[in-house]
């Protein structure tokens, strides 16, 4: 079983920062890719950011380029989500999925972002 912890949400106030860390524990067999979803009220998950395990290549939503780095520590089977120039509507519940090289998915339980003066 594969558990997923995330952590680092909170307040902010637009344009401030905030860094979502997500680590992973468990029976891991191999990672494929680690992203970072968000799910706003009202509205449907969305897709936030992607970065492979092996190689480490990501990719963005249009929306948070620029703004939004993802990362990884393999030793630490962690992926970190950097948000600067927060907006407003970037306010959401962030979770983190696991993908294995077997397509197996799981989900972390969320973290609150809430971007307000």
């Amino acid at each position: 079983q594969v558990q997923l912890v995330e952590s680092g949400g909170g307040l902010v106030q637009p344009g401030g920062s905030l860094r979502l860390s997500c680590a992973a524990s468990g029976t891991i067999f191999t990672l494929y890719t680690m992203d970072w979803y968000r799910q706003a009220p009202g509205k449907e998950r969305e897709f936030v950011a992607t970065i492979r395990w092996s190689g480490g290549t990501t990719s963005y939503a249009d929306s948070v380029k620029g703004r939004f780095t993802i990362s990884r520590d393999n030793a630490k089977n962690t992926v970190y989500l950097q948000m600067n120039d927060l907006k407003p509507e970037d306010q959401a519940i962030y979770y983190c999925r696991l993908t294995t090289t077997r397509l197996n998915f799981y989900w972390g339980q969320g973290t609150q972002v809430t971007v307000s003066s």
